[in-house]
């Protein structure tokens, strides 16, 4: 029934699929059973054996020997049985080979090779799914292939997988060219029907996250880590590291010499703005770091988890920063509320309170800043 090209076909399919002989040819048998059984209409019992000495598979339909028939299909009767072979008795599996060119035609055929189709697809969405899991929240290079209703299709992985880039995953003003190569963040495989997509990303913290660590040896040593992460995609981010060895200089690490390391992340996120904050367990300095670029003169805790951040007359602006960025991201990366006040406004606020060292933290706003 098959040919021996077809066995050495096999191994071409391994190769470039990732579906194994075995998943192949178990397969295949269901889809050659499937479409005997429509063709002739019969519920026998059909089994496909393999006979890898001879690079072969054949199918046999089974009928159980019994004294009385009942299912015609599946029975046949002991004098039936002993015109095949004199030794077949009641409880015996009489097994007949089915002659491919005579009993399995054009139609049987067609539906066998579409029944097998449908399996290899099921297949590969299998391996696909249990390869890209272990992948989610990795870094990985692509390819853009097309451009379609604002989504950017990428090729993906050593088996030329696709990728999908949807219009929330897309940096503003970042432009797509077909045959450009990507790094980007994997968000998750999805299934849709009976395939799969792996869904990537430019805008996810993550990405961030892992360009520095692929930069800076002594994140991904954890030597120094990465405590939060604030994002404005293609316009700036703030990254707040630490590192509990006193010999290590957490800033100094991630600028790297002359600024190579943070430039490298920059150049990859295409000229963003990145803010790298030194993070404190105490909340009110790590605010005071937040506000970088802007010098701080103190933060004073006005609630749960709210603070006012007192900042030079002349550097409101800078702290609150362009549409009020600065202030948003510090927000976001410290998780508390801060309203930033100029130090004029402060004292004609607060009177007196305003230099009760008690509840200020006095901050410097030490972050390296990579334009």
């Amino acid at each position: 029934m098959i040919n021996q090209d077809f066995f050495l076909a096999l191994e071409d399919l391994e190769r470039e699929k990732g579906i194994s002989q075995e998943e192949f040819i178990a397969a295949l048998s269901n889809a050659l059973v499937i479409a005997y059984k429509k063709m002739t209409g019969t519920a026998a019992d059909v089994v496909v054996k393999l006979i890898p000495e001879k690079k072969t598979i054949k199918m046999f339909a089974e009928r159980k020997v019994v004294e009385e028939v009942v299912d015609p299909d599946k029975e046949i009767s002991v004098e039936e049985a002993q015109e095949i072979k004199k030794s077949y008795k009641a409880g015996d599996v009489v097994s007949q080979e089915i002659n491919s060119k005579s009993d399995f035609g054009r139609i049987a055929a067609q539906t066998a090779r579409q029944v097998l189709m449908q399996k290899l697809r099921e297949i590969e969405h299998n391996n696909t799914v249990s390869e890209f899991e272990d992948k989610e929240g990795e870094l990985m290079t692509c390819t853009v292939r097309r451009i379609e209703d604002g989504n950017v299709y990428v090729e993906i992985g050593g088996r030329e997988l696709e990728g999908v880039l949807l219009p929330r995953d897309q940096v503003p003003g970042e432009k797509y060219e077909i045959n450009q190569r990507l790094n980007v963040f994997v968000k998750k495989v999805r299934s849709i029907g009976k395939t799969s997509q792996i869904v990537v990303s430019r805008t996810s913290n993550g990405l961030v996250k892992r360009l520095f660590e692929n930069e800076v040896p002594e994140i991904k040593q954890g030597v120094v880590l990465i405590k939060g992460i604030a994002r404005e995609p293609g316009q700036r981010t703030k990254i707040a590291i630490y590192s509990d060895d006193p010999a290590v200089d957490a800033i100094g690490s991630c600028v790297g010499n002359k600024g190579a390391r943070v430039n490298a992340v920059v150049a990859e996120l295409g000229g963003e703005k990145i803010d790298i904050i030194p993070w404190s367990e105490n909340p009110l300095e790590f605010i005071s770091n937040s506000l970088s670029p802007a010098r701080v003169i103190k933060v004073i805790e006005t609630g749960d988890e709210t603070a006012m951040a007192i900042v030079p007359d002349d550097k409101l602006s800078l702290a609150i920063g362009r549409s009020g960025q600065n202030a948003r991201l510090a927000v976001r990366l410290t998780g508390w509320k801060i309203d930033v006040k100029s130090e004029s406004a402060a004292m004609a606020e607060l009177g007196e309170e305003y230099s009760v060292p008690e509840q200020a933290a006095e901050g410097t706003a030490e972050g390296e800043i990579a334009e």
